[in-house]
């Protein structure tokens, strides 16, 4: 009887153990989609600040992608970032390819986005569909129910999935997108046979590049949106950025969490 104890704290221990681990961020190699600049860029420096092992940036973007990774090394070192051009809709395979002959990754951040209305084929693509495909490519890759290690997925949604206005009906379409895919994807049933977890972060109004210049559906409402949109307290990257680690310290898969005006971050339980 005493073994049998003795033999089941074992286990317990050890599952403990593995489940910490797999919330530790040292030694971690993170993959970031829209990685260049603005949220992605910010969830790159936290991660790094907070020991991962390396950073791998993927952006359409070379020169902005090149001086990321040349201000992460400088600040990290020169071990610790690596860049490589993609366009998220077209060049997943070869890009995955290329990746996973050299690393093991442990984290996917899908950030890469756009705000305009005006392409709502491409914005769909881009926040919506290359994120989805990103993440099945991970999922098969890593899930332990085929060999794989497990792994963390954190989508990067919006607050827009969690409410909507007249003025960004495609880009609040995919945000919601966004987070209803993740609560399915990484509902605890697909989580305790794949051991891939799936968050959410749902960024308020932040102050980005992205953000700077806004495109509505309807030219007709770009000065009332611009009147609505500065009653809100806008936020910084590092606030964001904060909640990337936040999260990935402490969230459970399938979960969906709001950092808004730079307050303490809320999990989504309305959707």
């Amino acid at each position: 009887y005493f073994l049998n104890i003795l033999l089941l704290y074992k286990v317990l221990t050890k599952t403990h153990i593995l489940s910490n681990m797999s919330r530790e961020i040292k030694n971690k190699v993170i993959l970031i989609t829209g990685g260049a600049s603005g949220i992605g860029y910010g969830a790159a420096g936290a991660f790094l600040h907070n020991k991962a092992l390396l950073v791998i940036i993927l952006d359409i973007d070379e020169v902005q992608g090149n001086k990321a990774v040349h201000e992460l090394k400088s600040k990290y070192g020169q071990n610790k970032a690596v860049f490589f051009k993609c366009d998220v809709t077209k060049d997943l395979e070869v890009v995955w390819a290329k990746l996973i002959a050299t690393y093991n990754i442990d984290v996917l951040v899908n950030s890469a986005g756009i705000v305009d209305e005006k392409v709502p084929n491409r914005l769909i693509d881009i926040n919506l569909t290359a994120l989805i495909q990103f993440s099945l490519k991970f999922m098969d890759q890593y899930r332990r129910d085929k060999s794989g290690d497990g792994g963390t997925i954190i989508n990067v949604s919006s607050i827009y999935g969690t409410f909507t206005d007249p003025y960004f009906p495609v880009y609040q379409a995919t945000k919601f997108g966004v987070l209803a895919f993740t609560k399915s994807l990484g509902n605890q049933v697909n989580f305790k046979r794949t051991g891939v977890r799936v968050l959410a972060l749902c960024p308020g109004f932040t102050k980005t590049k992205l953000a700077e210049v806004v495109k509505t559906w309807d030219d007709n409402l770009n000065i009332e949106c611009a009147e609505y949109l500065n009653k809100f307290t806008w936020q910084t990257v590092d606030k964001v950025s904060d909640a990337f680690i936040e999260i990935f310290e402490e969230a459970e898969s399938g979960s969906g969490w709001v950092i808004d005006g730079g307050k303490p971050i809320r999990e989504v339980d309305n959707f």
